[in-house]
């Protein structure tokens, strides 16, 4: 007798074809058999140890994230509802070119000070590891050796490379260097990696040429990976930095993935056409491409992101002293206000979209759910005076939400035929953006039923099989005989985000179930303590 049969499900099994009604058994974490509704007529249904009843119900592949920021989280948080509710089994982090492999003792406390907006400040564990392997080791003994909550894929991030290897310097790297990064990303692809990352608005990543990224990527081709950038500019020069990341891995010979693959700022309303005209050739010319994008106009990153690239040169230390130099502090003004800083996409700053989100000192707590501007003109000061007064006071550990982006655009990428979700969601702060907790539910109910800009069975395999097939996993992904067993099981007509951006830590509505490995990690609408989640390494080349 099997371990568990799902009856009478509405299948959407992920390929983007018709929905069918069936019976679906599962045992050892695999799917096992479907019998179709037409099949079964006058044969025995299959029996198993416990029957779940799914009608009304849809079941499909678990949903994958293809860009979160749970590098932390997930050895932190056993319970992890945030992505587990959601139906997520799995995710891609090591993002945005900064994560904690690999790692020597000195890069990995400045990573630590660089990212502590997106993942805190990590006094909480136990950094155990400094290669790429064994970080997935860490992952797969998870929360006190009993595994972590869902599944986690990692990238190479080739900020933390290039730190490793060179520094936080704005410099070319010398040839031995650029031999030691080369080195690093293929250690990290034989251990596990399914690609690398880079952050080219962050330090240091941002420092590297398009030849040095080009030989890079080169390495993570030859193991069947694929580059994963946070380009340039997704603001005055966003059409410019999409086509640098498509003409660099071609020459590569790299897969290419575009994270939160936005068009945001005003220079940049309405131009999605564009962006999606620039793929189209690519593609059509052969290039392999892929995009990620979350289902929010605003965007989340860190206040000291928004600096011009120069003033972040040597890492955190060297920011806060520049900021703490009147003089230097002055000319930092003046590019974000004036010029239009690199780390705020060539765009002059409107502090009145800046929204800080997360202070890692909750004596300043005061400062968020408010704009910059907001505070400024509560103070009575200047937004610089404020915005700097802020860094110095958190060093540096400010989240933030920036209310730039289009509602056309959104709408207009996602429906292209590249397509996969991605939440980008930093789990940290007071009022951290909506999106960490409600990304799939929110294409489910909003952009689906309500809007209707995607069929059920085409947003489905947006969220499963495209994302599967651009990690290289071959057994997950689909609805299928063999397949994995993560699954989710939600109710089309109530399925909703109940995040917002009031109550940002409200969990989705109308996803009752939701299995890891066969395993229940959500059961009537409720977290389980099961940990079922490993590390998933990439082992074809």
């Amino acid at each position: 007798m099997e371990e568990l049969v799902i009856r009478d499900a509405e299948v959407v099994d992920g390929s983007g074809g018709p929905s069918y009604r069936a019976d679906v058994v599962v045992d050892g974490g695999r799917i096992v058999s479907i019998l179709q509704e037409a099949a079964a007529a006058g044969c025995q249904r299959p029996e198993a140890r416990r029957e779940l009843d799914a009608q009304g119900l849809v079941l499909s592949p678990g949903f994958i994230d293809m860009h979160a920021h749970s590098d932390l989280a997930l050895l932190r948080d056993p319970d992890h509802s945030a992505k587990a509710a959601q139906g997520v089994t799995l995710e891609v982090i090591g993002q945005d070119g900064l994560s904690y492999a690999p790692v020597d003792e000195r890069t990995l406390a400045q990573v630590r000070r660089a990212i502590t907006g997106w993942n805190g400040s990590g006094d909480d564990i136990d950094f155990d590891w400094r290669t790429v392997g064994e970080y997935l080791d860490r992952l797969d003994r998870g929360f006190e050796g009993r595994g972590i909550a869902v599944n986690a894929a990692y990238l190479i991030p080739q900020g933390t490379v290039r730190a490793l290897a060179v520094g936080w310097e704005d410099r070319e790297a010398t040839p031995d260097e650029l031999d030691r990064m080369r080195q690093l990303v293929a250690e990290g692809m034989e251990q596990g990696a399914v690609g690398m990352s880079s952050g080219l608005t962050y330090t240091p990543g941002m420092y590297a040429e398009d030849a040095e990224l080009t030989e890079l990527c080169r390495v993570v081709a030859s193991y069947g990976g694929y580059y994963c950038p946070h380009h340039r500019s997704y603001g005055a020069g966003a059409l410019e930095a999409y086509e640098e990341m498509v003409a660099l891995t071609r020459e590569a010979g790299c897969s290419l993935h575009l994270a939160h693959a936005t068009m945001n700022f005003g220079v940049n309303r309405g131009r999605a056409p564009e962006l999606l005209a620039l793929l189209d050739k690519a593609l059509t010319e052969g290039a392999d491409i892929s995009l990620d994008t979350y289902p929010y106009t605003p965007g989340c990153t860190t206040l000291v992101a928004m600096l011009p690239s120069w003033a972040s040169e040597g890492g955190p230390e060297a920011i806060l002293a520049r900021l703490s130099d009147e003089e230097t502090a002055e000319r930092i003004r003046h590019h974000m206000e004036v010029i239009g800083a690199d780390g705020c996409h060539g765009v002059p700053i409107e502090w009145d979209t800046i929204e800080i989100s997360g202070v890692s000192d909750p004596a300043l707590g005061e400062f968020v759910g408010r704009t910059v501007q907001q505070s400024a003109d509560a103070r009575g000061e200047a937004p610089w005076v404020t915005a700097r007064r802020l860094l110095l006071a958190d060093r540096l550990g400010s989240t933030i939400l920036q209310h730039v982006g289009h509602e056309e655009n959104v709408r207009e990428i996602m429906r292209h035929r590249v397509h996969t979700g991605g939440s980008d969601g930093i789990l940290q702060g007071t009022k951290p953006h909506p999106r960490a907790y409600g990304t799939f539910p929110q294409y489910l109910g909003r952009y689906v039923r309500e809007l209707g800009i995607l069929s059920l069975e085409e947003c489905v395999a947006h969220l499963t099989s495209r994302p599967a097939a651009r990690l290289g996993l071959q057994d997950r992904g689909l609805v299928r005989e063999g397949h994995r067993a993560d699954l989710v099981l939600f109710d089309p007509r109530t399925v909703a985000a109940g995040s917002t951006f009031e109550e940002p830590r409200k969990l989705p509505t109308g996803i009752p179930y939701v299995l890891v490995d066969g395993r229940f990690v959500i059961e009537d609408g409720r977290r389980t303590d099961v940990l079922a989640g490993r590390a998933v390494r990439r082992t074809t080349r």
